[in-house]
């Protein structure tokens, strides 16, 4: 396969050879089910790096033109698996939000929290995996217990068990992110190593830049803190670096907290450019980075590496975790952490709660040994796919025309953008009276508004999506029809 690029054009490499093989599709050149060249032929075969066909193809399976199937290669789609008719074009007004200080977070997290515990709901608000293969954990428990026994009436090091870091070590090679046992820090889940890490860094006033749309669980964190804000807001690519660059230069944050891996709330994963400016500016700015990954596991086909794969100066503090890929009982995350933090760290973590539970990390290390968790994985990311494809299908058929969305390629979340002017509480409190929950857009915004906008999770079961998306589309065209007789 043929491919030419353009080194002299100022567009990036990658692009030129996703428009090559976008329009080879289009014109009927490679038909649906052929197999493209493997990274590394196509490599050589346009003469560019294996990262840059890893670009290329992740942004042709964002564009839903092909497929990336384990262990097989990338093929062609079918021309009805691609795309839907509308999906979200993302982009809201470009508005840097920095709310005032006394805006509650803490409240969103519980309530949240709460609503997932209901009986007999369709919890399109739920950021958990589904319960399976549930014979396996049984199995996997009781060999990790036996095994482990002798260490059970001992304290384990607070940065973890050695064996432990060392098989999550070896697994991070597979997305490209080499470190050492002796860098890494096991964690009560990753929500453990952002509070730690946040408590140690910022202090009362810092100023800390987040996407805006972002986790809030992260923006609770930062209110315990004392933290001042700088919510940027997110683009198709990530968050708005134009704008990132402004308020480095005007308000010198001490730190960079962003989700570059299927991105929670928007399902976003930033190209691998994206990834080198943001790091690029934070040591420019002398700026440190935290990189959560909480769904990075959980990606359809390849993405670019982490941004901490990419540092080579300490910059950057990558958090992941098995809480969302296993089961969240097993309260079992990570930090990579290099230079002069790694010891601080450990210190804290050892004042705060000696060391994560022997037992869950005896079960996650058994998971890896027999690999078990290669095969969960697979199950789970085939599993979320198929949810995903049946939301969005469902989504076009009952969703008013205004609605629009993202189309992630990995995680568990869309990110659904409503009409201005749309009554969002009375939707969630109208979806919740039929038994559905989602969650409002405006819980991962820094002032707590944002535009209106729905985070739905497709992490539930096959036969209540679609039921779901019923109830909530004849919610919205209500809420729609409310809006035109009002205005």
């Amino acid at each position: 396969m043929k491919v030419a690029v353009d080194r002299q054009s100022a567009e990036p490499v990658y692009l030129q050879l996703r428009n090559s093989i976008s329009h080879l599709i289009c014109s009927g050149g490679l038909q649906p089910g052929d197999r493209l060249p493997s990274i590394r032929q196509m490599a050589e075969a346009a003469s560019v790096n294996k990262l840059t066909v890893v670009e290329a193809y992740s942004v042709l399976e964002a564009d839903g033109l092909i497929q990336a199937r384990q262990g097989a290669g990338f093929f062609i789609t079918q021309p009805a698996q691609r795309s839907p008719k509308r999906p979200s074009t993302f982009a809201p007004d470009q508005q840097v939000i920095i709310p005032s200080a006394e805006r509650a977070f803490l409240g969103t997290s519980a309530d949240l929290l709460q609503a997932k515990a209901m009986p007999g709901v369709i919890q399109f608000s739920s950021g958990l995996p589904s319960a399976t293969n549930l014979d396996d954990l049984q199995r996997i428990a009781r060999r990790a217990v036996k095994e482990s026994a002798d260490k059970f009436f001992c304290l384990n090091p607070p940065q973890g068990d050695p064996k432990l870091r060392s098989q999550i070590a070896q697994l991070l090679v597979q997305l490209g992110l080499a470190t050492t046992p002796e860098n890494l820090m096991i964690t009560s889940g990753s929500m453990q190593a952002l509070s730690l890490i946040t408590q140690h860094l910022i202090q009362p006033g810092d100023w800390v830049v987040v996407e805006s749309p972002t986790f809030y669980g992260y923006l609770s964190l930062l209110q315990q803190a004392g933290a001042r804000i700088i919510a940027i807001p997110m683009t198709a690519s990530g968050m708005n670096l134009e704008l990132l660059e402004q308020y480095l230069a005007s308000h010198r944050p001490r730190l960079i907290y962003t989700i570059s891996t299927q991105h929670n709330p928007t399902g976003i994963t930033t190209d691998l450019a994206h990834r080198r400016q943001l790091l690029d500016l934070a040591e420019q700015y002398d700026c440190l980075i935290l990189e959560d990954n909480a769904y990075e596991w959980l990606s359809y086909g390849p993405t670019p590496p982490p941004i901490k794969a990419l540092d080579q100066c300490d910059r950057v503090i990558y958090v992941g975790t098995f809480s969302k890929t296993l089961m969240p009982a097993l309260r079992v995350g990570y930090a990579i952490i290099t230079g002069d933090l790694y010891q601080p760290l450990v210190e804290r973590k050892l004042l705060h709660d000696l060391h994560v539970s022997i037992v869950s990390q005896a079960i996650i290390s058994e998971y890896l040994t027999s690999g078990h968790y290669r095969r969960h994985l697979n199950l789970r990311r085939t599993s979320n796919q198929q949810n995903r494809d049946i939301m969005l299908k469902a989504m076009e058929t009952h969703f008013p025309e205004e609605v629009s969305w993202t189309v992630p390629q990995g995680g568990i979340f869309l990110w659904t953008q409503l009409p201005d002017g749309i009554d969002l509480e009375a939707i969630c409190r109208q979806a919740a009276e039929q038994k559905v929950l989602v969650a409002p857009g405006s819980a991962f915004f820094a002032d707590k508004q944002g535009y209106p906008a729905l985070r739905l999770s497709y992490s539930q079961p096959l036969e209540v999506i679609e039921r779901g998306i019923v109830i909530l589309g004849q919610v919205l065209k209500q809420q729609l029809r409310h809006r035109s007789l009002s205005a």
